[in-house]
């Protein structure tokens, strides 16, 4: 039965009263006490550490070692100084001061000349400078023999521009009939956007994250007069023409024998006012250096399931981090769980507060694996040759490294809430897990690859904030996809919206995976589609380039 405390401290004559027992219990309850409250002040201690770190410190878990105590310093022997010889007095001498003329030039600096700029991209203005020296002379009494160039960035308040289609009407008067040409089709049908403002309003949006109201304030600006609900329309609408090439790219995506996966939240329709709903996006990472985002309403299990589905090949790997929704569908499917080092390393790296030294061993013999990898890379060694130097230099590091754990265990008696138990347990635990790329060199050690490709959900969390409705959500996934994907295979998001938005609604559905971003490359990135405004701004004729897009 547990002896419950005193409301106040008794004094001396109080004390001396009770039974001996009795104070005995009271002191060892009081010490139970103190060593709880102990540990509730280190635990609050340590959370509040973290959200400083978040709020003012360092994001980076760059490890740095505690330096050797035995490792003198430079200028140091045996522990003595080394004599510093002293330094001779400067000597000056006069020198008579002057002044050079600077160089008198007629023509433009030749810094300026120098081109900055892709000129197949960016839009030329050229401006001739008369010769002051040339006006009065008559074309027989001088004879231009060059010219010089130069460059200078110029911005116009708006960059948008309206494209006026004039369509005569004529009147045959053989046949007193009235006729006129039909008006250009444009990608969304009915719609005063052009192909080249829905895939600009896209890829603001998800590559540079600028919120629709922004690019409606922007518009406002730059004298136009169009609903902020329009913009919202058009995303929607640019996506329903995506969303067939979204599928294929997340089946080619499914059918990889080594997939990353990972989730991160997102707030996406209204729950109540003031408050949204939560929901996930799981990106997944195929072994062709692509990237989905399915979006779920929750964290549930089974969205797993839902998003990879139940085929997989026997040999078929997923790399995730611990959570526990993974494994269980590994070990539904049959599928090869593999675990993310980095996810075990952020254990003992926040560790480091409560146990410096054990936790910094732990950074250290990863950081050598690590060390591993990066000579791979440096090599170039992939397949068999891959394996075998994993094998011979990575599995007798991992296998010191999980004795070292059982070490730990045996040796300290750390608290089950201690961080560095918490890291060593995670560790141990996903054993299985951690140890599955030694044996395949198609695994890499990490989800590193997927983290950077997922950063745009959060860089886009930070300026839009939230998604209106779950619909508009799923859209986000479907462009951001393929935009993350575009910068995967050194694509312009931009010449490659305006190309497949153009190609989608003609080409043949059961190719419809040539127009995902690593096959367009292949087929179409030679001679892409373009805009009438590209057309114009290069000079060709908008009647030219319309003849040329409806034989592509």
């Amino acid at each position: 039965m547990p002896i419950a405390m005193p409301a106040r401290v008794p004094d001396a004559a109080e004390v001396a009263a009770l039974d001996p027992h009795h104070v005995a219990a009271m002191l060892q309850a009081q010490s139970s006490t103190i060593e709880h409250l102990g540990e509730q002040i280190a635990r609050l201690q340590r959370q509040v550490e973290w959200f400083k770190r978040q709020l003012f410190g360092n994001k980076s878990e760059r490890f740095a070692p505690m330096p050797d105590a035995q490792q003198m310093h430079l200028g140091q022997v045996l522990g003595q100084e080394l004599p510093v010889p002293p330094t001779q007095p400067e000597e000056h001498r006069k020198v008579p001061a002057h002044t050079r003329r600077k160089p008198r030039s007629d023509f433009a600096d030749d810094r300026a000349s120098a081109p900055f700029f892709d000129e197949s991209k960016v839009p030329v203005l050229t401006i001739e400078v008369p010769n002051p020296e040339a006006q009065a002379l008559a074309p027989e009494q001088y004879e231009v023999v060059g010219e010089k160039v130069s460059h200078r960035l110029a911005q116009r308040p708006g960059s948008h521009v309206v494209l006026k289609y004039v369509r005569p009407v004529i009147k045959r008067l053989d046949t007193r009939t009235l006729h006129c040409p039909a008006a250009p089709a444009g990608v969304i049908e009915g719609s005063r956007a052009d192909v080249s403002f829905v895939a600009g309003v896209l890829v603001d949006k998800c590559a540079w994250h600028l919120p629709l109201y922004r690019q409606h304030q922007r518009l406002l600006a730059a004298g136009f007069k169009l609903s902020r609900q329009w913009l919202t329309q058009l995303v929607q609408q640019g996506a329903q023409l995506l969303k067939p090439i979204y599928e294929a790219q997340l089946g080619s995506v499914c059918s990889s024998r080594v997939k990353a996966m990972d989730e991160t939240s997102i707030k996406a329709g209204r729950a109540a006012p003031g408050k949204m709903n939560a929901g996930y996006f799981w990106p997944i990472y195929g072994e062709h250096d692509e990237v989905c985002f399915p979006f779920f309403d929750s964290r549930r299990h089974e969205n797993v399931e839902q998003a990879l589905g139940l085929a997989q090949a026997a040999d078929a790997v997923l790399l995730s981090d611990g959570y526990e929704a993974y494994a269980s569908y590994a070990d539904k499917v049959g599928v090869t769980h593999a675990q993310c080092w980095i996810h075990a390393r952020r254990m003992f790296f926040e560790a480091q507060d409560a146990e410096p030294q054990a936790a910094a061993e732990a950074l250290r013999q990863i950081g050598v694996l690590y060390d591993i990898e990066r000579e791979i890379r440096e090599r170039k060694l992939s397949g068999e040759s891959k394996r075998l130097h994993r094998l011979t230099h990575s599995k007798p590091l991992v296998d010191g490294f999980f004795d070292w754990i059982d070490l730990q265990f045996r040796s300290q008696g750390l608290l089950p809430s201690n961080p560095l138990t918490k890291a060593l347990a995670y560790a141990r635990e996903r054993r299985a897990g951690l140890e599955v790329f030694l044996a395949d060199p198609d695994v890499p050690m990490d989800t590193n690859h997927l983290e950077r490709a997922l950063r745009v959900i959060p860089m886009g969390k930070k300026n839009w904030l939230f998604c209106w409705s779950e619909v508009g959500a799923e859209h986000l996934g479907i462009v951001q996809s393929l935009i993350a994907t575009c910068r995967l295979h050194d694509i312009d998001p931009y010449t490659y919206l305006v190309d497949v938005l153009q190609r989608v609604g003609e080409h043949p559905a059961s190719r419809v995976a040539e127009l995902t971003p690593r096959l367009w490359k292949q087929h179409f990135a030679h001679a892409p589609l373009r805009s009438e405004l590209h057309d114009i701004d290069a000079g060709k004729s908008s009647a030219g380039a319309h003849d040329r897009r409806r034989a592509a």
